[in-house]
């Protein structure tokens, strides 16, 4: 079952003012765009009215504003002629002239062994080119091969879509009461996605209706139930359910799960087919100091905010300066009457003056109607941030400044990112000197800023801590160096346990192996997807899969289940039990991959503390690959890769 959108869009009928005053909002190179497809005019590719560059979140590419002013009264023309002809369109143009476009949208040439990649994810054609199709598998052989997957955030969602669509049994259990996953957990004031949401959204389920470029929580999981609902995937989820653990059972080639509800109630459900889609950012990790427990007041972590708790009036300690911190510290400083930020290690800032802005009725109505814009713009978010940057992550051992940048082009993005702290923080050098990270840029998560956190800093009622915390008294946060801060209310905005995949579940294999203990703090998975000693058994989001330097979890999700769709479809058509891949496959895969983070700005030795490293210093929750060499990988499955039995 093939599912469409429409990216020509919803008809204009609108009158001249109204699509005048929309194309005032309009992203102008994907405007361009849209009157190709409009007029079947390829001119616009050979002027002198063109993109300058293309750079993360900067969606007019650097075009001056008297030549956007050009486009725009040409491109009301061109809309006005559209709509009066009755909204029909000519021939699509072929994929030569697709490439054409692409390169002509980001000032530079997209080579041909994108295209592919980026008209699947276009999906201009209106089909979901990531469908797996078994079509041709008798429905009796799909309906006895039942599939449990765990977790109803994007990967579950995404699983249950996928799995519905081609006629595959399955459940999901989900521990919330809702879905969403880390979107329904996480509610602390300021909780916000970091990645444009015209982007951060399933390629086959576009929202032309977003309220902001980078969506608060509230939108996110509303965006994740209301797909749920329309693809039919929340009928088929067990809500208040927890999976406690499932074991392999080689005489039948099942898996049994057994799973607990909130009422305490234990059964035991067997499946053919496991998929894990909790991720890897959903059991929240509290800082190792000395008397979590001796502190009186309210302490709650930032993922399980405590809305009981008023803030107003009162002292507030927040313990970690992440990404969790940098959002709510300027949401709780307008309501408390003072903030101590404990910072361990500061964090480098991507300028990004979109970060909160509201997505403006004329903006959504070019996302509504405008053929194809829409498509265009998810390129434009996706393309400077798919390999480009790639080549950057890696340490040039010749280079001389190796304390505080790897290469050339990582000391370029240290001067940028060095001049916006700059900007931010005025004339104040101490705190300059406070927030100015020492390590190389990308060594770390990259926060995108669009000055909330230096000016919430800058604030009489808010006091940065640049030292480590040591301590809790009943009343207090004590410091390294001794010093105590009274407080009312402590946040401990100190991230999760990303490396304990699926943990606290115990997941048994083929012979009785553990994966936990097989794993240790060494997770690893071939593609991050299937582990030998565990047949039938698909982790999305798994091991080395996190996206640091690039990209979207949800298309490295969609790349993953599709791949999961093939091995299920190998298992359909083969008539096996069980599919498992090759020790020395996943071997090599992962000894590669050990290799290459190693020479990778992640492994660099300037950086103390990183949730990106194991108890080791290895890095083991980040993918190092080019996105278009894990999509190509990611595809179909090589079956000589698998024992299938």
């Amino acid at each position: 079952m093939v599912h469409h959108i429409k990216p020509a869009g919803e008809p204009i009928t609108d009158d001249d003012a109204t699509i005048a005053a929309a194309l005032e909002e309009a992203s102008i190179p994907c405007l361009m765009m849209s009157m190709i497809h409009m007029t079947g005019d390829t001119g616009l590719l050979d002027g002198d009215i063109r993109p300058v560059m293309a750079f993360l979140n900067d969606m007019q590419c650097a075009m001056p504003p008297e030549q956007q002013a050009v486009v725009r009264r040409r491109a009301l023309e061109v809309v006005k002629a559209y709509r009066d002809r009755g909204c029909t369109l000519p021939p699509a143009p072929d994929t030569g002239t697709l490439q054409r476009m692409m390169s002509f949208l980001v000032a530079g040439e997209v080579p041909a062994a994108y295209v592919p990649m980026m008209l699947e994810e276009m999906e201009l054609d209106g089909r979901d080119a990531r469908e797996v199709s078994l079509a041709h598998i008798p429905p009796a052989a799909r309906e006895a091969l039942p599939v449990l997957v765990i977790g109803a955030g994007m990967s579950g969602i995404l699983a249950g879509i996928r799995l519905q669509e081609e006629g595959i049994p399955y459940v999901i259990i989900e521990k919330n009461a809702g879905v969403g996953g880390t979107w329904y957990e996480n509610t602390y004031p300021g909780c916000r996605v970091d990645v444009g949401n015209h982007f951060y959204c399933y390629s086959f389920e576009p929202n032309p209706d977003w309220q902001e470029f980078f969506s608060r929580q509230p939108e996110l999981q509303r965006y994740f139930a209301s797909t749920a609902r329309k693809y039919g995937v929340e009928a088929r989820i067990r809500f208040n359910t927890e999976v406690q653990a499932a074991d392999f059972d080689e005489a039948s080639g099942e898996w049994r799960v057994r799973v607990r509800a909130k009422d305490g109630a234990v059964e035991t459900l067997r499946a053919r087919v496991l998929i894990s889609g909790v991720g890897q950012l959903n059991r929240p990790k509290l800082p190792d100091i000395d008397g979590l427990d001796r502190f009186r007041g309210p302490a709650f972590h930032s993922a399980c905010w405590d809305h009981s708790v008023s803030l107003a009036g009162k002292r507030v300690a927040v313990i970690g300066s992440g990404a969790s911190a940098f959002q709510l510290v300027p949401e709780i400083a307008t309501q408390a009457a003072q903030v101590y930020t404990f910072q361990r290690t500061p964090q480098w800032m991507f300028p990004n003056p979109d970060y909160h802005r509201a997505v403006s009725p004329g903006a959504n109505w070019c996302f509504r109607h405008l053929p194809y814009y829409g498509r265009w713009y998810r390129f434009l978010l996706f393309w400077p941030a798919t390999d480009g940057t790639w080549e950057g992550t890696f340490v040039d051992p010749e280079w001389p400044h190796q304390e505080r940048s790897i290469n050339a082009i990582n000391e370029f993005t240290r001067e940028m990112f060095a001049g916006w702290i700059r900007q931010q923080c005025g004339d104040d050098e101490s705190l300059f000197q406070r927030v100015l990270p020492a390590y190389p840029p990308l060594a770390r998560r990259t926060l995108q800023d669009n000055g909330s956190w230096l000016q919430a800093l800058r604030r009489d009622n808010v006091q940065l801590v640049h030292r480590e915390v040591t301590a809790l008294t009943q009343t207090a946060v004590r410091t390294a160096d001794g010093a105590e801060f009274e407080v009312d209310v402590v946040v401990y905005a100190t991230g999760f346990h990303a490396n304990r995949y699926l943990w606290p579940m115990e997941i048994t294999g083929r012979n009785g192996v553990s994966l936990g203990e097989q794993w240790g703090d060494d997770p690893a998975a071939y593609l991050g997807i299937t582990v030998p000693n565990f047949p039938n058994l698909f982790v999305m989001y798994g091991p080395a899969t996190n996206l640091a330097a690039s990209g979207s979890l949800i298309f490295h999700g969609e790349c993953q289940m599709r791949y999961i769709m093939g091995c299920i479809k190998a298992i359909l058509e083969r008539r096996a039990r069980t599919l498992e891949v090759r020790h020395e496959v996943h071997d090599a895969y992962n000894r590669r991959l050990e290799e290459t983070l190693a020479r990778t700005v992640w492994s660099h030795p300037a950086v103390a503390h990183s949730w990106y490293r194991n108890s080791k210093g290895r890095v083991t929750v980040l993918s190092p690959w080019k996105l278009l060499d894990y999509w190509t990988w990611t595809r179909e499955p090589a079956l000589e890769e698998y024992e299938l039995l």
